[in-house]
């Protein structure tokens, strides 16, 4: 895919209010610990993650979507009435029915012929949100797109937990496909993509998108909207992970006839410490470029890669620079976008 007239035209971020470190977690979990002989520290050590966050019970997805827009509107100058879509993009959702982005829609007073919809696709959803609405605008169909997430790790850390403590038969092998989910964070984001006749920013460039859904089932979530459990089989959605991604950054220099030499930073999904090592050795990327949160925010899912960007663009002189963003889900699913920075 190739864009010639889309841009981010303004991003923004909504930072949970409460944040649970690894030490924490492991305290909460220390008679189960004790009990399979785990060495206390090794959920930092794994993961390189210190501390992720959430917001208190009944904070609802399109809270944290809304705030993070209105932040966007706010320190962008930009005028709700502008909008001629949003999208929802979280795995977290209000209910099931009806969108979450009608509440977003109504909290905003967008227009009433401003399309409205939700797309959830794991960690990928804004990634999707983003060519969606690029194809849209590049088509001429509109003009301006708010892609909003709202992530809350809250019901799924503690509900883990609470599982793990009560869980009797729970070994030192069984426990391994729960690791995963402390390493699930929560944010706000949001992104506003223009037609470039209307506005400056970042220009999407454009990039590629493949999917290898053999692998959908090793990460699977299930539950309602206040509560998940999750199960990964972390060392095969790695290595399935790796692979998918290594095929759609080729396929992604190859479009948009670029080499790895050409991009200044390199924003991925956000992870972990081993992810982050993989994702350089098969991109054959230099890791010193590589735009990092996870240590202070954990995986934020589909607003990781959003957030990371805005912490790029805010923590670092980008102008004029090249940016690829990296982006991959459970499913699995990648999407891979260059963007020149304004």
């Amino acid at each position: 895919m190739i864009y010639n007239n889309v841009l981010i035209q303004a991003t923004s971020q909504y930072n949970p209010e409460e944040y649970l470190s690894s030490d924490d977690i492991e305290y909460h979990l220390k008679d189960v610990y004790q009990r399979l002989k785990l060495p206390f520290g090794r959920l930092e050590l794994m993961t390189g993650i210190q501390k992720r966050g959430y917001w208190k019970k009944g904070t609802k997805p399109s809270d944290l979507s809304t705030r993070a827009a209105t932040k966007l509107f706010e320190t962008e100058g930009v005028n709700p009435e502008e909008i001629d879509m949003v999208i929802h993009c979280s795995v977290c959702r209000d209910f099931l029915e009806p969108a979450t982005a009608s509440v977003i829609h109504s909290n905003l007073k967008l227009r009433n012929d401003c399309l409205m919809f939700d797309l959830s696709n794991a960690c990928l959803g804004v990634m999707n949100g983003a060519i969606i609405a690029a194809n849209m605008i590049e088509s001429g169909q509109i003009k301006k797109a708010l892609l909003v997430s709202g992530e809350n790790s809250g019901p799924l850390l503690w509900d883990t937990i609470n599982h793990l403590k009560n869980d009797e038969g729970l070994t030192r092998k069984s426990i391994k496909k729960y690791l995963a989910n402390f390493t699930i964070g929560s944010a706000g984001s949001a992104w506003l993509l223009s037609h470039k006749d209307f506005s400056e920013g970042h220009k999407i460039l454009g990039g590629a998108q493949l999917t290898d859904s053999t692998a959908n089932h090793l990460c699977q979530g299930s539950g309602d909207t206040s509560s998940l459990m999750m199960e990964t089989d972390a060392t095969q959605l790695l290595e399935c992970g790796l692979k998918l991604a290594k095929q759609t950054w080729c396929s992604m220099l190859k479009t948009l006839d670029k080499s790895v030499f050409d991009f200044d930073y390199y924003v991925p999904h956000q992870v972990g410490s081993a992810h982050e090592l993989g994702l350089a050795k098969a991109l054959e990327i230099d890791q010193s470029k590589i735009i990092s949160t996870f240590s202070f925010m954990g995986n934020t899912g589909s607003a990781a890669v959003p957030t990371a960007f805005d912490y790029l663009i805010n923590t670092k002189e980008t102008s004029g620079k090249q940016v690829a963003l990296l982006g991959i889900g459970s499913g699995l699913s990648s999407i891979m976008l260059g963007v020149k920075c304004h």
